[in-house]
């Protein structure tokens, strides 16, 4: 159980959440999209080739090795004000609403330096989709505060925050399109774990892994998708 303040973003002082989009499952650790860096991502570009046909399973995958978006945002936990700001990591629920608190007319600006409210965050472990981790949830505090009755404190707050995408690993386009190819040939490595989100459009998706029954068709997409004579 934590209570903690949202601070006004060093990069956009209208809006603290910062959305980037995270490949699960194809590597043994989650892995940054390359198009968080405004860069082509060879999965993005896999995902793209797969729904320009009409094939069930290749929609199917598509879905699958699309990036789930997560969002950061940069916070204060109370108590812990000398470690200084901390970016929090959370998924969509969280989000939205937090998103439907900010446009709550009756909390104002949270992230106000002067008048802005404070959260009190419980995260509890427990079953998510089939696997265990922490589930949060938010309650936002009734009476508004400052930031800090300290200005250096405050300044510091402000100025001092971590990047993610600084901090975060990068890949490079090969490494990645190299990554995919020896999931998508589990013979030479073994099948990631991809994270199951229910379809809309389809009601018979695996709940856990998925076995791709047309390894060759999808091995020789991606080795024409990613030939020498594409411009990228």
């Amino acid at each position: 159980k934590y209570q903690i303040r949202f601070v006004p973003s060093v990069k956009n002082k209208s809006n603290p959440f910062l959305e980037v989009f995270v490949h699960y499952g194809v590597n043994k650790y989650p892995m940054f999209a390359l198009t968080n860096w405004g860069e082509k991502d060879p999965i993005v570009e896999f995902t793209k080739q797969l729904r320009t046909t009409s094939d069930k399973e290749n929609w199917q995958l598509a879905k699958k090795l699309d990036p789930k978006m997560r969002i950061y945002a940069p916070v204060v936990v109370r108590g812990e004000e000398d470690k200084g700001v901390r970016m929090w990591e959370f998924g969509k629920g969280i989000y939205m609403q937090l998103l439907g608190i900010a446009d709550d007319e009756d909390y104002g600006d949270f992230t106000d330096v002067n008048e802005g409210r404070d959260f009190t965050i419980e995260a509890v472990r427990g079953d998510i989709g089939g696997r265990m981790g922490l589930k949060s949830s938010i309650r936002v505090k009734l009476k508004t505060s400052p930031l800090s009755n300290n200005p250096s404190e405050v300044n510091k707050f402000l100025t001092e925050q971590p990047d993610v995408l600084e901090v975060q690993r990068k890949y490079s386009f090969e490494d990645m399109k190299t990554i995919l190819q020896n999931w998508l040939n589990p013979e030479t490595e073994e099948e990631g774990d991809i994270i199951d989100e229910k379809s809309e459009d389809f009601d018979d998706e695996p709940k856990t892994q998925y076995s791709l029954h047309k390894k060759e068709s999808k091995s020789e997409t991606l080795d024409k998708l990613f030939s020498d004579d594409l411009p990228f």
